[in-house]
């Protein structure tokens, strides 16, 4: 029994399935050829990476992948993945005009004098994080205040949804505020989540929260 004409125009009218960029990569590669340790492989063609590497934004399930070059340059424009994949850029900039008065920042009910903040897309407004020994903790306060602080500082209007942060340090005479990559923001959430110890933390867990910034200071030099 031979399709009608009108059954033989809706099957060519029919839209392609959605591509999965992931799994056509790992076509290419043939998928994994060895068994490697997480961070080793790049986790959109499985080729083997070095410690070093880029990231990549999974961007609805609020994660980051491991990836070689190749494949972060391929997801750097947007349009590759319709938005489901984005490339964490490297760039870090120093706002020595940041402001920010006591009272905003005790809105934000952050206990420890770090924070990281970023627009996310699919619930479209600013979430705030802070390190802990359990790892990336969210305010869950009104934001009410951080969006008041981001309306007057246009530099922080300009950062990349899922992918860019405000990475804020508490000192006793006001703030220090740079412009990160996502993926910074976790590595300090490692820091603290790996030597925390105590109440207090400890004089090991702050020294190598010291070191962490002296190393931001100087990529945004760079």
């Amino acid at each position: 029994m031979r399709p009608s004409s009108t059954l033989r125009s809706l099957a060519r009218d029919k839209p392609p399935p959605p591509v999965d960029p992931v799994a056509v990569l790992r076509g290419f590669t043939g998928g994994v050829r060895e068994q490697l340790a997480p961070g080793e492989q790049c986790e959109m063609c499985a080729v083997p990476i070095g410690p070093e590497h880029s990231h990549i934004a999974d961007v609805p399930d609020h994660r980051l992948l491991c990836t070689c070059r190749p494949c972060y340059l391929l997801f750097n424009a947007e349009a590759a993945s319709r938005g489901h994949y984005r490339a964490v850029p490297e760039n870090y900039r120093f706002n020595q005009d940041f402001s920010m008065s006591s009272a905003q920042w005790e809105a934000l009910g952050i206990p420890v004098n770090l924070a990281f903040l970023f627009h996310q897309t699919d619930q479209d407004r600013n979430v705030a994080f802070y390190p802990s020994p359990g790892g990336a903790t969210e305010s869950l306060l009104d934001l009410a205040s951080w969006d008041e602080v981001v309306a007057a500082d246009p530099l922080l209007g300009e950062l990349i949804p899922d992918v860019e942060a405000v990475l804020l340090r508490r000192l006793d005479d006001g703030f220090e505020c740079y412009l990160v990559p996502i993926d910074s923001c976790y590595e300090l959430v490692g820091i603290v989540r790996q030597y925390w110890e105590g109440f207090a933390g400890g004089e090991e867990v702050w020294g190598r929260i010291d070191g962490f910034f002296a190393r931001v200071k100087e990529r945004c030099r760079g």
